[in-house]
């Protein structure tokens, strides 16, 4: 009698994706190591006032999620051993929700840095959604540490800016910016900056950006009386909560595509993980906020995982940058990143 075979099924390794975006830059050549650090980005809470459609960091009212003090003080730490990472740039959710947020952007001014905000606006008037603590002081605590301001407005008119970010969240952020345009942000000479961002309000590419800044600083100014710097435009990026949108309004394809045949190559030399490192609220490094709501850590070339609390500034500065199939929206026509279009 013949013994019985078991075999054991192994899973089949999944298929290549069509968007391959790693094969795009093999395809021409094109290796992006990182150039330097010169950005400490640090998200250091995901609660936010707001529930964003587009949000890729999946914020609200009911996260929980903070930088612990002691992922604080070795941020500050890291800036003080190393003067070559010029900016802190503090983002969340609402990052002005975080009990140590004051005193994080006071400690980096005292050492020299430039400290930006990913400030929402609106969270000046509807303060803090859990414990009811007022923020209608943060315009001036922004322009006595000369704070740069860099606020998301997803449009110049209601309707679109409350579809994509909540009903009355236009008329609070038209508000918020007097607040700031009244200390001096935006207003020519005063040295303090307030940059606007723009995100498409769907599953489109932002249009161009100097084009659009120009929309802004006309209608803003002749409908609201409202000044502001510079605008970024910003790639809705494929993952979390913009991926869900996506996903259940059968779009998700068709905006994977429309990236895939925009790619630039120009835009692909200038993407901000080249520069710039993100920390999450647990201390791990990533190459960029991103990959950060992907549970993507950066590795140093060991393998091991990387995190401010055992920070080595060469092994960060000599890893491999991580990229995946969403990496497309920061290279997609004019480039994306923190900062607006790169290419």
């Amino acid at each position: 009698m013949n013994p019985v075979v078991r075999l054991k099924l192994v899973p089949a390794a999944p298929p290549p994706s069509k968007y391959d975006f790693e094969g795009q830059l093999r395809r021409r050549g094109i290796d992006l190591p990182p150039l330097g650090i010169d950005t400490l980005q640090v998200n250091i809470t995901r609660l936010c006032n707001q529930v964003c459609r587009h949000c890729h960091v999946d914020a609200s009212p009911t996260r929980t999620e903070m930088l612990s003090p002691e992922g604080v003080t070795n941020c500050l730490e890291i800036l003080e051993r190393h003067p070559r990472i010029a900016t802190l740039d503090i983002t969340g959710g609402a990052p002005e929700l975080h009990p140590g947020f004051d005193g994080f952007v006071e400690r980096a001014v005292e050492m020299g840095r430039k400290v930006m905000v990913r400030h929402n606006l609106t969270v000046q008037l509807d303060g803090n959604p859990q414990t009811g603590e007022s923020k209608e002081y943060l315009p001036a605590f922004f322009a006595k540490h000369r704070v740069e301001v860099v606020s998301s407005l997803p449009y110049y008119q209601a309707y679109f800016t409350d579809a994509q970010r909540g009903t009355g969240v236009f008329h609070k952020s038209i508000e918020a910016m007097k607040r700031l345009n009244s200390v001096g942000y935006g207003v020519e000479g005063s040295g303090l900056v307030l940059n606007l961002v723009y995100n498409p309000v769907g599953p489109y590419l932002p249009a161009a950006q100097a084009g659009l800044e120009a929309e802004y600083k006309r209608e803003l100014k002749e409908k609201f009386g409202l000044h502001f710097n510079s605008l970024f435009t910003i790639t809705n990026m494929p993952i979390n909560r913009f991926k869900l949108h996506l996903d259940k309004s059968g779009q998700y394809h068709a905006y994977m595509e429309k990236l895939l045949a925009s790619f630039n190559p120009a835009a692909a030399q200038g993407v901000m993980c080249r520069t710039l490192i993100s920390v999450g609220h647990d201390g791990r490094i990533y190459d960029c906020d991103f990959n950060q709501m992907l549970d993507m850590q950066a590795t140093d070339i060991g393998g091991k995982a990387l995190s401010i609390f055992d920070f080595e500034f060469s092994k960060v500065l000599d890893r491999r940058i991580r990229f995946d199939d969403h990496c497309l929206g920061c290279t997609a026509g004019a480039g994306s990143s923190c900062g607006g279009s790169t290419g």
